[in-house]
């Protein structure tokens, strides 16, 4: 089986590399083309992968195609290499946001086997969350039961991945794939607040970082409601209680309730 990438940027090689490391996957496997050849001789320097800069030819040699260009040259690139892609035989990832299945069967002009995901940046460092959207049919048959294995065990090579209707998947973007921008956001203003302590920066984002990172495991490895965990932290007449009472009164949750939506938004109107 081969597995082409059209387009080799981050996104591109943090699935690369989860595949390799601990997806199960050989470097024989993959191929792929970038826009230039120094991307491509870099990412085949890196991961030891088949690499150019040639799209058809990935098309041609792949059995699974995965579409890891931004949304604006999508149209572009299916445009390039619709004529060498088998919709029966060939499975189509695409991770282009805002771009649906129809709209992409549309462009291709025929019936495929495609699955859309949503990675969101942390796979690069191998904690992603991905939503995983399956094709309703496929002619008169359900998406294959080994697609939806295949798509899961390669999302899942580099953090999280989960089933969800594409009905979802502007609020998955909203909640997770455009997520980690707020949570950079919130560290950056906390280390800012040390930095008025006067904690040198450095050891203020390392701290803020920390934890960040060790709370959101414990909401994913307790199953506890967050709100219980916060409460667990807030001691009677304590220092954290006094930080939630000013969050609060700044309007935090609503500001948080308000940018997802207008990142949900944003998504469905792209």
């Amino acid at each position: 089986m081969k597995i082409g990438f059209i387009g080799l940027g981050n996104m591109a090689e943090a699935m690369i590399g989860g595949m390799l490391g601990t997806g199960g996957f050989r470097a024989d496997e993959i191929v792929g083309s970038a826009k230039t050849k120094e991307t491509a001789d870099r990412v085949c320097g890196k991961y030891g992968i088949t690499a150019g800069t040639d799209n058809r030819e990935t098309a041609k040699q792949a059995d699974v195609l995965i579409l890891a260009v931004k949304p604006v040259f999508l149209a572009e690139v299916i445009a390039e290499i619709r004529d060498f892609v088998d919709g029966e035989n060939m499975l189509v990832i695409s991770i282009a946001a805002g771009k649906t299945i129809e709209w992409i069967e549309r462009e291709f002009g025929m019936p495929l086997r495609i699955v859309r995901c949503m990675p969101n940046t942390p796979a690069m460092v191998g904690e992603g969350c991905t939503c995983v959207c399956l094709k309703e049919t496929f002619s008169d048959r359900r998406v294959y039961d080994g697609d939806r294995e295949l798509v899961l065990r390669i999302m899942s090579s580099f953090g999280r991945a989960s089933i969800l209707p594409e009905r979802l998947m502007d609020a998955f973007i909203g909640v997770a794939g455009s997520a980690p921008a707020y949570v950079f956001l919130f560290i950056e203003a906390m280390a800012d607040g040390a930095v008025m302590a006067g904690m040198p920066r450095k050891q203020a984002y390392e701290f803020a970082a920390q934890s960040v990172l060790g709370s959101a495991r414990m909401v994913l490895e307790t199953g506890m409601h967050p709100g219980v965990l916060k409460d667990m932290v807030c001691s009677p007449a304590g220092t954290t209680i006094e930080a939630v009472r000013v969050l609060e009164e700044k309007g935090m949750r609503a500001a948080v309730i308000d940018a997802v939506g207008a990142c949900v938004d944003r998504s469905r109107n792209m």
